[in-house]
């Protein structure tokens, strides 16, 4: 039951419990010293009453020596001596009566008092008369007097003061006994409720150390066992205070650091795995890459020399286009020549029927003409990108043309016999003209191929460099992935070691 409260209840309890004991015990000794004070208080009273009839009884015996003496004195001096001593006498036990006639509180006391009073009125009337008596000279009488009244008054008043006194030793006594019996009473109060209070404070303090030490304890050991790694230790709070509280919090975290271990083991498990995989993974991808790398860079060297040869191939087209042009030019200057042949082949052979004198010699002349058009119609099928050898046949058809004005009277009479000669050069020349301008289409249409062929061996080229950069820029990338899959190796390799350490360390724990 008592381990249900609080730590702070429970001390609160106990010391409260003590602290109650000990107001307890104060009080205790405050009203037993309260008593004590009291019983002193009676005890001094009694003392002094004591001591005032003592004082009384010393002044009655003195007052009755000077009496007597009185009685025996016969000196007038002498006596008012003794007379004055006994009225300061009497003042001084007036003195005491009034004094102790307020002390007296109880019955016993009044009644002694009151006796003490009566027995004194009538000794000092007794005694004024035997003192009057020897005053008027009757002393006689005042000895009858003294013997028979003043005497037995005296001793009844002397006993009443005794009887006064002794009350008053009596009760000094049992005050002092009283007094005594309160100090035992008080010391055995005091005594027991010190002793209650040790024991109910040494019963809470050994429960408070019992429900306190005892699961800080065993907390302590769970704590030391989870430090050696041990989690297999577990703890029951059996109380509902601060330290159950501390023993169910520490087998939370025990659970906790349980679940956390096994979590760890089966991730660094899984992360060994991974990291494993990832480690081999990134070792072939590096193989990988650097293979990648070298045929980049093979492709990217074959890349030049395929560039190179497209450059060599653009210029050997543009020269190709430069020649074509040019062939062409000198095709259509072939073809016009041609044409300007024609039509003088043809004004032969209108002239020819005009002239049959000169007929022989146009017709051998048609005839060289027509051999030196052949030529020059294989020359120029043969030079179709020079054109060199329309020049030459140009420079003998003059040559031709000028022999043939000096042979022409040579050759009257072979004009005639050439006639049908010349007819059928003149077919030859418009055949050879068809041609040329044939060759003059075809080498139009060569033109225009090679500059198709420049345009697109420039385009390829353009395409090839815009290959080679991308190549250029894949083999940097290739190069750069080949350093981050190093890298990745790398870090694998070190997430391994890392995850084997965790592994190692979290072995460490049993579970």
């Amino acid at each position: 039951m008592f381990l249900k409260f609080k730590i702070g209840a429970r001390l609160g309890l106990g010391f409260g419990f003590v602290l109650a004991l000990t107001a307890i015990m104060i009080v205790a000794g405050v009203w037993r010293l309260i008593a004590a004070e009291a019983a002193t208080d009676r005890l001094v009273e009694a003392s002094e009453k004591q001591v005032l009839a003592e004082e009384w009884l010393r002044g009655i015996a003195n007052n009755a020596i000077r009496t007597s003496a009185i009685g025996k004195v016969g000196g007038e001096d002498d006596v008012k001596l003794l007379e004055k001593q006994m009225a300061e006498q009497s003042a001084e036990i007036s003195a005491l009566q009034k004094r102790i006639e307020p002390l007296a509180t109880s019955p016993d006391e009044k009644q002694l008092m009151s006796n003490v009073a009566e027995t004194r009125a009538l000794y000092r009337d007794i005694r004024q008369q035997v003192m009057k008596m020897k005053a008027d000279g009757q002393a006689p009488e005042a000895k009858e007097l003294s013997d028979s009244k003043m005497l037995p008054a005296m001793a009844a008043y002397v006993a009443a003061v005794q009887a006064y006194r002794d009350h008053q030793s009596s009760r000094f006594h049992q005050m002092h006994e009283e007094l005594d019996a309160i100090y035992v009473a008080s010391r055995i109060l005091l005594i027991v409720l010190g002793a209650l209070s040790v024991v109910i404070g040494a019963i809470f303090a050994a429960m408070l150390a019992r429900g306190i030490t005892k699961p800080l304890s065993e907390a302590v050991q769970l704590a030391h066992s989870v430090a050696q790694g041990d989690l297999t230790v577990r703890l029951e709070a059996r109380s509902h205070d601060e330290t159950g509280e501390l023993v169910r919090a520490l087998g939370e975290m025990r659970d906790s650091l349980l679940r956390t271990v096994q979590e760890i083991r089966s991730g660094t498990s899984a992360m060994t795995v991974a990291s494993g995989e990832i480690a081999a993974g990134n070792l072939d991808l590096s193989t990988r890459t650097e293979q990648q790398a070298s045929s980049l860079e093979e492709t990217a060297s074959a890349m030049e020399q395929l560039t190179s040869a497209v450059r060599n191939n653009t210029d050997n087209a543009r020269q190709a286009d430069h020649l074509a042009e040019s062939a062409s030019a000198v095709a259509s200057k072939g073809g016009v020549a041609v044409m300007d042949v024609v039509g003088k082949m043809e004004a032969i052979n209108a002239s020819s029927r005009k002239i049959v004198d000169i007929i022989a010699v146009i017709d051998g002349i048609a005839f060289q003409t027509n051999i030196l058009a052949l030529n020059a119609a294989v020359e120029a099928a043969r030079a179709g990108e020079q054109g060199r050898g329309f020049a030459v046949v140009a420079s003998e058809v003059r040559q031709l043309a000028q022999r043939s004005a000096a042979a022409a009277k040579d050759i009257k009479a072979l004009i005639t016999e050439s006639a049908e000669d010349v007819q059928a050069g003149t077919r030859m020349v418009s055949d050879a003209g068809t041609t040329m301008a044939e060759i003059v289409n075809g080498v139009q249409r060569v033109a225009d191929i090679m500059k198709e062929i420049l345009a697109a061996s420039e385009e390829q080229s353009s395409g090839i460099e815009e290959v080679n950069r991308a190549i250029t820029q894949m083999d940097q990338v290739t190069q750069q992935n080949a350093a981050l899959v190093e890298e990745a190796a790398a870090a694998a390799d070190s997430m391994q070691n890392q995850a084997t350490k965790l592994a190692e360390m979290v072995r460490f724990f049993k579970l």
